[in-house]
């Protein structure tokens, strides 16, 4: 095995000793039918922002909107490239183009090689860099340098073209599984509109209650806070202030709502805002996790995460129908060793 211990409340080895997809697993055939029992009206709705929202960089300074540009034939762009330069009776004009995207720029899943933490899986009182079931940064989780312990930063890279590569927890994982089942909306934004407003359990609770939500094991719990639809307002010009200090945001330092997601058994949460959860934390002193929500999900539940969905069509759709219940169709972009990608998600009614 890669681990002799586990990190408390986890569930690694839950699924087996090599498992990659977490909580995925609990999409099975019944989660697909349970979803498929909530398609009544045959009403669809796409659950994607446009993929050059929210616009620069300010959300995350690392991440940039996609660029597209043609491919080249012969050093020429392949756009309404006429066939004629190919054979003279050709009445053909072709366009092929390609795109330098930020997987995560957008409407996105988070996999689980997406966030990892230093813990003692070996037993022998050294932390190591490890990502959920023990699976191991530069050994299955693969960059272009090895940050050491003592600050000193080893080349390394990969075999192969790429200059990073997720050998295991691969976001290919997700999409041949299959990301099918039944979603059950929590519409936070409702009851709390636009204002910063951290969410734990008490709020999250209050919201479910009045509103009669019920989430079983294997759902997909979609979050709807109303930040994607400020992003929309913006129209690719954000406002920073707005980016940062608005709309509901889920508190990830609650451990009552850290142990509600794992009694739960929900197989996936999906929220139209950045990260999730608030970002910086709720601030505590000594060892800790800066994204206490994602280490709970992605590094011990195997709980992946969707983040920057675009809700309002359906949340107002479902209020109007006196529903919470559809059948989500999300599958990311089978692209091996990824750890993130985008995805355009359809609920349907």
């Amino acid at each position: 095995m890669r681990w002799k211990n586990r990190p408390p409340g986890s569930n690694w080895g839950d699924f087996g000793p090599d498992d990659q997809l977490g909580r995925v697993n609990l999409l099975n055939r019944e989660q697909v039918l349970k979803g498929a029992a909530e398609i009544r009206e045959g009403h669809s709705f796409c659950l994607s922002l446009p993929l050059n929202l929210p616009g620069g960089n300010l959300l995350n300074p690392r991440r940039n909107p996609p660029r597209l540009q043609p491919t080249y034939r012969d050093g020429k762009p392949m756009l309404n490239f006429p066939m004629t330069r190919v054979d003279a009776d050709a009445v053909d004009i072709i366009s092929d183009d390609q795109v330098l995207i930020s997987l995560q720029y957008s409407t996105q899943w988070d996999s689980l090689a997406h966030v990892g933490a230093r813990f003692d899986a070996d037993g022998d009182g050294n932390a190591e860099m490890v990502y959920y079931n023990g699976y191991r940064a530069n050994a299955d989780v693969k960059g272009p340098l090895d940050y050491r312990d003592d600050g000193a930063e080893v080349e390394c890279g990969c075999s192969g073209p790429h200059l990073s590569q997720a050998d295991a927890l691969g976001i290919e994982n997700m999409a041949a599984h299959g990301m099918q089942g039944r979603g059950v909306l929590v519409d936070l934004h409702r009851h709390f509109g636009d204002a910063r407003q951290l969410v734990g359990y008490d709020e999250l609770s209050m919201v479910m209650s009045k509103d009669g939500v019920q989430v079983e094991p294997g759902d997909f719990l979609v979050l709807r806070t109303g930040f994607a639809e400020r992003v929309v307002a913006m129209g690719g010009n954000p406002d920073p202030d707005v980016l940062h200090h608005s709309c509901p945001v889920m508190n990830g330092r609650d451990e009552r709502l850290l142990q509600w997601i794992t009694d739960s058994g929900i197989s996936a949460i999906c929220a139209d805002n950045y990260a999730v959860e608030a970002y910086p934390a709720v601030t505590v002193t000594g060892k800790k996790s800066l994204l206490p929500l994602h280490h709970h999900c992605l590094f011990k539940l195997g709980v992946p995460l969707g983040e920057l969905w675009y809700l309002h069509d359906l949340a107002q759709w479902l209020h109007a129908n006196k529903r919470n219940r559809f059948m989500l169709t999300a599958p990311p972009l089978r692209l091996p060793g990824a750890v993130g990608s985008p995805v355009t998600p359809v609920a349907t009614v």
